[in-house]
């Protein structure tokens, strides 16, 4: 594929991304060709079918997620607070309530093949950072994998125009709520 053609389709993906997690996976087609500075004849050249471009949204987030991952199993030796918090503020900033949206509306009722082989090595780099996290004492013991994804993601689903304006804080609100209540309980004392 030529560079200008790539970048077009880079471009496509970002939008169609930005766009779902904005206002869901029904927005038109044409408004994420509008966005991407395309025309529809391009979109569908690029993406043949709304479920192949919600396939290509959900790739680009789980492959980001597996990159903030390995990010933070790398850090987390040195510094485990600095690298649990950042992996957490890492997922939210994924908008992953727009992969919740690409995911939960297929065109023909099933994940492909790509996204469910991209979906499970998604969550088992996260199982190995909550194994880390863990082993640190930052996490509780029960907390699975799929869970803390869903969690982050309906933090992150589009919210109605009337509570994102009066409310512009709810989400790193919520997010340092979850993660206060994702914490391990403290270690019982002698006198417990």
């Amino acid at each position: 594929m030529r560079a200008d053609a790539l970048r077009r389709r880079e471009v496509i993906v970002r939008e169609a991304r930005r766009l779902f997690a904005a206002h869901g996976a029904s927005v038109p087609l044409e408004a994420i060709a509008e966005a991407g500075g395309v025309g529809i004849a391009t979109l569908y050249r690029n993406f043949e079918s709304r479920a192949a471009l919600t396939d290509a949204v959900a790739l680009s987030i789980l492959a980001e997620m597996r990159e903030a991952a390995g990010r933070a199993l790398a850090s987390l030796p040195a510094d485990p607070d600095a690298a649990w918090h950042g992996f957490l503020r890492a997922l939210v900033g994924l908008d992953l309530g727009a992969l919740t949206e690409a995911i939960a509306h297929p065109v023909d009722d099933a994940i492909s093949a790509d996204v469910r082989a991209a979906q499970d090595d998604t969550l088992a780099r996260v199982a190995d950072v909550l194994a880390a996290a863990r082993a640190a004492g930052l996490v509780r013991a029960d907390l699975d994998p799929l869970e803390l994804v869903l969690a982050v993601g309906m933090i992150t689903r589009p919210q109605p125009p009337a509570i994102a304006a009066s409310s512009p804080h709810l989400v790193p609100r919520l997010t340092a709520i979850l993660e206060a209540g994702l914490r391990a309980a403290p270690a019982a004392t002698a006198r417990d």
